[in-house]
């Protein structure tokens, strides 16, 4: 009996990050090995959302980490699709752990994750793979690789290549939030973000007056090394910008 109680209760256990060690960074201009999709009508994106069939994500997290992001947005926005994309394997399949840990644990009648995914993917290299265009309404880029050395500034998330990109699968009047603890890092992705035609800069509070708090709050709080700043008492910068529509 004993026994047969403890393989009922075995699926509600979370994965814990002590088993999924990796390394804090990953060289995104190495060959990992990835598979990705030869264009986004090639994903069964019900394999991810199979309560939400054949319908593909509308939050895209680049370097989602340990998945904190996606787990606190997910039962405030249950009918938003969101993907995590992490390139490093452990990570990334522990977040994958953790999403099916919590659906197996959550109510029936609520269903909460699951309307959250991950993919173990490069999105420096294969974002329009992924999502069609102006397919996205959020992109997210929290705490990302700061890359110090001005020879490794070509491998940091935000670069003018890279924002034509983030331009075509966001939707007009979509948003990138973009959050770290260095000032450098936050001067290079504001100045980088507001010099590109298809972005403009929009403050904090006018997202809160547009619904956007509890996805602000999200952003400033719910990451690990969000968590880690805040225990060392260090400061974060925000920015966020808007798809300019082109007519």
């Amino acid at each position: 009996m004993g026994k047969r109680k403890r393989a009922q209760a075995e699926p509600s256990v979370l994965p814990q990050k002590k088993h999924y060690r990796q390394r804090a960074h990953a060289n995104p201009f190495s060959d990992h090995a990835l598979q990705y999709p030869s264009a986004p009508d090639a994903i069964n994106w019900s394999v991810h959302y199979p309560a939400f069939p054949a319908r593909p994500p509308d939050f895209a997290d680049v370097g989602c980490g340990f998945g904190g992001l996606l787990i606190q947005l997910a039962p405030l926005f249950p009918d938003t699709l969101m993907l995590g994309m992490e390139i490093r394997v452990q990570v990334s399949q522990y977040v994958q752990d953790r999403i099916s840990a919590l659906r197996v644990t959550s109510q029936p009648d609520t269903a909460p994750f699951q309307n959250v995914s991950v993919v173990r993917a490069n999105a420096m290299k294969f974002l329009p793979n992924y999502f069609a265009k102006q397919s996205l309404s959020a992109l997210f880029f929290l705490f990302p690789d700061p890359h110090f050395k001005s020879r490794k500034h070509k491998a940091r998330i935000i670069s003018p290549t890279l924002l034509a990109e983030y331009a075509y699968v966001l939707r007009p009047g979509g948003i990138v939030y973009t959050i770290t603890d260095v000032k450098d890092l936050h001067d290079w992705m504001r100045t980088h973000l507001t010099a590109f035609p298809l972005f403009e800069p929009i403050d904090e509070d006018t997202l809160r007056s547009e619904g956007k708090g509890p996805i602000i709050d999200a952003v400033y709080t719910s990451t690990e090394e969000g968590k880690k700043v805040e225990r060392n008492g260090g400061q974060k910068w925000l920015a966020c910008f808007r798809r300019v529509d082109v007519l």
